[in-house]
């Protein structure tokens, strides 16, 4: 009787285990196959009437990217004046969706310098690293040859509790970034992870929201001083 009993427990609990890994499998397949960049097209649209009653001016630093640009489009300007940014972060995005609309919400504002963040949705949607990097390599041709002088500034993955799991995959994504960067001139690689991290390694458990993905205040605060920092010694000039 106790070996049926065991042997019951032991299967119910694989079973529960190969349940999860294929929900989880199953999740990350659907939202991949949700992608269609026209999804962001009433967003994107929403920045063009805003630009008819306040266009901003050409020459600043344009900041794109998923939600934790978005998030702060806000909070922005303050945080990194007296640089001049115009954000257009927009939330949920993966790298895919900035290439589909970096005319529109990026090159046409002429900027100097760009900034992008991707990589963490893409990364929990479990995208080819290939993908990801092979269509951030496409942005970068692509401003190359509208904008020859302008500066790119592609952020590393941040970590969060939430997505653990894929931070391996994060880090590949992150170091192929800082590989373009450093064979790019052009090209600037901002490490945002490393601010997130305790002195063992493991990700700060305060900088979140209750969803442990987004920022709160204290993690906006780390985030902004980062970038700043990073844009100050080359734009800093301009201003």
């Amino acid at each position: 009787m106790k070996t049926a009993l065991q042997f019951f427990s032991r299967t119910l609990g694989l079973n529960l285990l190969l349940g999860s890994l294929l929900l989880s499998v199953v999740s990350s397949f659907a939202a991949a196959q949700n992608l269609d960049p026209t999804r962001y097209e009433d967003t994107i649209r929403a920045f063009e009437e805003q630009d008819k009653s306040a266009m901003p001016p050409q020459g600043a630093i344009l900041l794109t990217g998923s939600s934790s640009i978005a998030r702060w489009n806000d909070q922005a300007a303050e945080a990194l004046a007296p640089l001049s940014v115009i954000p257009r972060g927009f939330g949920g995005s993966v790298m895919g969706d900035v290439l589909h609309y970096l005319d529109r919400v990026a090159l046409a504002y002429k900027p100097r310098a760009i900034l992008i963040y991707e990589g963490d949705n893409d990364t929990s949607y479990e995208l080819p690293e290939e993908t990801i990097v092979g269509q951030f390599e496409n942005i970068v041709e692509r401003i190359h040859d509208s904008l020859p002088e302008a500066r790119i500034y592609v952020l590393s993955v941040k970590p969060t509790v939430s997505r653990l799991d894929v931070w391996p995959a994060a880090q590949q994504v992150s170091a192929r970034f800082k590989g373009i960067a450093e064979s790019d001139p052009l090209v600037h690689y901002v490490d945002v992870a490393t601010p997130f991290l305790k002195a063992d390694g493991t990700v700060m458990t305060d900088i979140f929201v209750d969803d442990d993905l987004h920022l709160n205040d204290k993690g906006n605060d780390i985030w902004g001083r980062t970038i700043k920092a990073a844009l100050i010694r080359v734009e800093g000039q301009y201003e």
